[in-house]
């Protein structure tokens, strides 16, 4: 199975290269994309660079244009669009209707992959999107099953990547509004859940408060690690009780998973994380490396791939998420 990996920088994406990605996977500093954090991502003249850079290492590189465009006003869309084509890059990453339909009239030779942010899920869906725009590969939201996707691949004649490691959203992605409640902004439109600049701290010398555009979403005691405040993962007070009402702060994990997902027809698995800096990168893709190797050479290596994987899972704890589905 291809392995495709991410990078929020340049200095990322040779880590990732480097250290065994098949894929890597980055977007523009600009709102086309759904990472658009500040001290992130590329330039034009950074693409370019890094496509070179990536070949030396024999990995393609996907670009990421997945926001969706205002009525009006596609034009920055459709810049990424011809930039991505004039860069070289393996493919575009795409969700929006008008940006998918841009890239297949006006640049025909450029592959298109399918953004897990059009969170298409059925054959309909999918067979759509492959029959209207040429789409070759579909990125599956994260709340399906393992026998979910062996149905799915069954009707579908089109690659499916899945990720297999990384943050877990509550939503079937493309379909969250509590950022865009909470601070008038979301992923879908301007590229940034819990954006910098809407959040603030504030420390009384023994509880240490976070807020996300005015609202307090979590408290923490002296000594307890705050972690980035975002609403689904944020610990509120309801019926008497304090708990994470939404979601826990937990990793997706789904190495020990790697051979069901090669038997239900997967094409590649893909890590999250463009905002993780480049010794994470490296170390996570080092581990998946060796998990995709054995399972292609027929050893087992889940012994060693948990223990490169250890201290990388967010609060030190995992899940395989939606691929089981137990509450079922």
């Amino acid at each position: 199975m291809e392995l495709v990996c991410p990078a929020g920088t340049p200095a990322a994406l040779k880590a990732a290269a480097e250290a065994g990605a098949h894929s890597i996977y980055c977007g523009f500093r600009n709102e086309t994309n759904a990472r658009n954090f500040p001290g992130l991502n590329f330039s034009e003249k950074e693409l370019n660079a890094g496509v070179k850079t990536a070949r030396r290492y024999d990995a393609d590189v996907l670009v990421a244009v997945n926001t969706f465009g205002r009525a009006g006003d596609l034009d920055l869309w459709k810049k990424a669009v011809d930039a991505v084509s004039a860069s070289g890059a393996h493919a575009i990453i795409a969700a929006d209707l008008a940006v998918l339909d841009y890239a297949a009239e006006n640049h025909p030779n450029l592959r298109l992959h399918l953004s897990v942010q059009a969170a298409a899920a059925t054959p309909e869906a999918v067979n759509f999107y492959a029959d209207t725009f040429g789409v070759r590969r579909v990125v599956l939201p994260r709340v399906m099953s393992v026998e979910e996707i062996v149905k799915l691949n069954k009707e579908i004649d089109v690659e499916t990547e899945v990720f297999v490691f990384g943050g877990l959203c509550v939503m079937t992605e493309g379909r969250c509004a509590l950022s865009s409640y909470a601070t008038g902004k979301s992923p879908n439109l301007t590229g940034v859940c819990s954006p910098p600049g809407d959040v603030d701290y504030n420390d009384n010398g023994s509880t240490l408060s976070a807020r996300l555009g005015g609202f307090t979403i979590d408290c923490f005691s002296q000594g307890e690690t705050a972690g980035y405040p975002t609403l689904c993962k944020g610990r509120f007070n309801a019926q008497g009780e304090t708990s994470y009402l939404f979601e826990d702060p937990v990793s997706l994990n789904a190495a020990s998973l790697l051979p069901k997902l090669q038997k239900a027809g997967v094409t590649a698995v893909k890590i999250e994380g463009r905002q993780r800096g480049k010794a994470y990168i490296s170390q996570v893709v080092k581990a998946f490396r060796t998990a995709v190797d054995g399972l292609s050479e027929g050893r087992t290596s889940e012994a060693e791939v948990s223990a490169m994987l250890a201290s990388m899972t967010e609060g030190g704890r995992e899940t395989t998420g939606a691929y089981k589905k137990i509450w079922r």
